[in-house]
């Protein structure tokens, strides 16, 4: 337990140490949609609690996306976190390698690696078509045995290694790969050709000649490149053939029909939160998206497992409510991440995701609120989106999400409901990057 510290946008200090929950709403965030009568899903969702909880709190809006970052996932959740990108970053693959339990080496070149739909020449869908991970692990195997296998032998070392991860999202390690080349993020791309989007070295002048000379063990730009696309040509024939996707042909479903690798790097070097905040003594993740688990491994967080957790709309909303209720007992800091809102929001589905957005508010943020406003022991409440992924565009926005803070005893602010509108006049203003981490830990 700390003591508060006063600060003149919290309202009153109480000299009470607190504990703290995140609950993130990934994608939630959205732009005025004409179907809506020019209101964003926010302003248009039945989602009581969350307005309540804006009522009886503060709120403010932060920048989650740090200047020349992508408005990723892994970029907003980690500067939530407090992190500082430009130290910290290498991407999504060395996240979801620490998430899948693989151990990076320091010559490994992790990178996401997505089980992708394509047709026409065009990216369809980011994630295979709904893959189930039970098929999608069949199909690593596949590749592994058939793509990776003799790749290795040519190479003389195992170059290269598929791992599964979740659904349609895995991992792909090179070893002695270069971090510096050019991917496209699948769901950026949606309903466009692919073939413009394949892997590039980057175009600077550290991957020239100067990365090879500082990075005398791996690849060079190039040679990642060239090898990352031969990968997904190859992946292509390949899987055309496998059962799965011969009988989802048959059946006019989409098929499972290509990996897509993008956002690479090398093992990351982070802080625990509780090196960086000692008001945390311990705390835990909880999470169905690798990504999430990832950054939660490097923060120092306990990773929880919440059975039926799915990372679709038709996740264990009470399952990860009662995890995180459950975890508030014994920690100090728990952050809970729904990613639901983001698949819906790359799906183009309107109703879908204004659905996730209520079965947030209903079945996860009310059971919290319900059952820690009764202890006597104090916790503050933070809900937040990571980044905007607007339906109509269904690609992920860095704008300015909204958020609001909530304990027992704060003095309101005049915000009446959460929403991207109505949080632009809290009392927060619009706070930056890890400032807003610095404002919660002094609650």
């Amino acid at each position: 337990m700390t003591k508060e510290i006063n600060h003149p946008s919290l309202g009153e200090g109480k000299g009470v140490g607190h504990k703290h929950i995140i609950i993130l709403g990934d994608g939630m965030a959205d732009l005025p949609v004409e179907r809506l009568g020019g209101k964003t899903l926010l302003q248009y969702a039945h989602k009581p609690m969350m307005d309540q909880l804006a009522r009886e709190g503060r709120c403010g809006r932060l920048v989650t996306v740090p200047e020349g970052f992508p408005p990723g996932s892994e970029v907003a959740n980690t500067a939530i976190l407090g992190y500082d990108l430009n130290k910290v970053y290498e991407g999504r693959g060395p996240l979801e390698a620490a998430s899948i339990g693989y151990e990076m080496k320091e010559d490994d070149f992790a990178i996401r690696c997505n089980i992708i739909t394509l047709a026409d020449g065009k990216i369809i869908t980011h994630n295979g078509g709904n893959l189930e991970t039970q098929d999608a692990d069949v199909l690593i195997r596949y590749l592994n045995e058939t793509l990776a296998a003799p790749i290795n032998q040519r190479e003389g070392c195992e170059r290269v290694k598929f791992i599964t991860g979740i659904q349609y999202r895995h991992l792909l390690v090179i070893k002695g790969g270069s971090k510096h080349i050019v991917c496209a993020p699948p769901h950026d791309h949606p309903n466009e050709e692919w073939r413009p989007l394949l892997v590039k070295p980057a175009d600077s002048q550290l991957c020239s000649g100067a990365a090879a000379a500082n990075e005398p063990s791996r690849l060079t730009p190039q040679q990642t490149a060239d090898l990352l696309n031969e990968l997904i040509l190859k992946s292509q024939e390949l899987l055309a053939k496998h059962p799965y996707n011969v009988a989802k042909a048959a059946k006019g479903e989409r098929q499972a029909n290509s990996i897509w690798p993008w956002s690479g790097g090398y093992r990351p070097s982070m802080l625990t939160l509780q090196q960086q905040y000692p008001q945390i003594k311990s705390g835990t993740v909880i999470s169905a998206v690798d990504l999430i688990r990832g950054i939660g491994h490097y923060a120092g967080l306990k990773i929880v497992e919440v059975e039926g957790a799915t990372g679709l709309a038709d996740t264990n909303y009470e399952g990860k409510a009662q995890a995180a209720i459950d975890a508030l007992r014994h920690d100090d800091f728990v952050f809970v991440h729904v990613e639901a809102s983001d698949e819906a929001g790359h799906d183009g589905d309107l109703e879908l995701k204004l659905k996730t957005i209520e079965y947030l508010d209903q079945r996860l943020i009310a059971p919290i609120y319900k059952e820690v406003e009764t202890w006597p022991e104090p916790v503050c409440i933070a809900v937040l989106p990571d980044h905007l992924t607007p339906v109509e565009q269904r690609i992920h926005v860095g704008q300015p999400v909204p958020f609001l803070i909530w304990y027992r005893g704060i003095e309101p602010d005049d915000v009446q409901q959460y929403d991207e509108v109505s949080c632009i006049n809290g009392s927060y203003g619009l706070l930056k990057l890890n400032e807003f981490m610095t404002n919660l830990m002094k609650i």
